[in-house]
């Protein structure tokens, strides 16, 4: 995502949200310089690894032919999606996904990456045609966080999203979206301008599960699921620029993802009592004149994927 004006146009998205006075929005883009002092430039581009991914075989070798019929997933959206930040292919959440929907369906697996960082929704409407020019099986899109940083109205950007999981799902494409995620967990943002931020981002989520449902497709709430484990846990998950996640990060990432992704492809009932269960943490909500954030740690219901499980390198 491109941070170098993300938060400054952010505070400007609380004059939407609830009014701002000159001096506020002066706190404001304090806040702001200071969060790009400390983000930093934007990564380089994430380690690229499209291509096959099998099932694990016998020692020596692995199941299933070159030759044999593989499950053909895309992944579409912004640097979330692409895997910036992560430290080897391996890493990157597309290459952990084709590897675990590999094992759980027990066939290959052809990985296309159609993501590219800095996209908002509408940049999404490209990359779903190219997608669509070979229909993938199953789709995973994660998108939202850019729209925030370019004002694009939650309505308009939802009704997009909607379209374009709606073009894909009317050929017979299985997709799950992940929502967006939590702005409050991005710590070089100082409060209150992080508390505006996560308003806006969890707004925008709400809105993307409910046209993603209207048109047949799967929601992952990674705003529930994943973000108050990088509020709780940030120096483990999030890579160096302070903003996107880590190998680490994204293993925790595929780890809510997989198993809708599963169920996208026809094969839920199969891997179902094999698959992590994330509980949602509570949210975090203005208290008087202080905002307070709050995150209840996970009950440990949370259980190995097996052999299925991602394993970052």
């Amino acid at each position: 995502m491109i941070w170098n004006r993300t938060v400054r146009v952010t505070a400007v998205l609380a004059g939407t949200i609830g009014g701002v006075t000159s001096a506020v929005y002066g706190l404001l883009d304090r806040q702001s310089k200071h969060a790009q002092l400390v983000i930093g430039g934007t990564q380089g581009p994430p380690p690229r690894a499209d291509g096959r991914y099998f099932p694990p075989g016998p020692p020596g070798g692995v199941t299933g032919a070159p030759g044999a019929d593989a499950l053909r997933f895309a992944v579409i959206g912004d640097s979330l999606a692409a895997g910036i930040g992560a430290e080897t292919a391996e890493q990157v959440p597309g290459v952990q996904l084709a590897r675990g929907l590999a094992e759980q369906l027990n066939q290959p697996v052809d990985l296309t990456t159609y993501a590219i960082s800095g996209s908002t929704t509408p940049d999404i409407i490209a990359q779903v045609a190219a997608a669509l020019a070979r229909p993938p099986d199953v789709v995973l899109v994660v998108v939202g966080g850019n729209d925030v940083t370019t004002r694009l109205s939650i309505k308009a950007s939802a009704r997009l999203l909607g379209a374009e999981v709606g073009k894909l799902r009317a050929v017979g494409v299985g997709v799950v979206v992940g929502t967006c995620p939590d702005l409050r967990s991005i710590q070089p943002i100082q409060r209150p301008l992080r508390w505006i931020a996560s308003a806006w981002s969890r707004m925008l989520a709400k809105a993307q599960d409910r046209t993603v449902r209207a048109v047949g497709g799967i929601p992952v709430p990674l705003g529930d699921l994943v973000s108050p484990e990088f509020l709780l846990r940030p120096e483990e998950l999030f890579s160096s620029d302070h903003f996107h996640p880590n190998g680490a990060g994204y293993t925790l990432a595929t780890i809510a993802l997989l198993a809708p992704l599963c169920a996208a492809a026809g094969a839920d009932a199969r891997v179902e009592p094999d698959l992590a269960v994330l509980e949602p943490v509570e949210s975090v909500a203005p208290a008087g004149s202080e905002f307070v954030e709050k995150a209840k740690k996970p009950r440990p219901t949370r259980e190995r994927l097996g052999r299925a499980e991602p394993a970052a390198s």
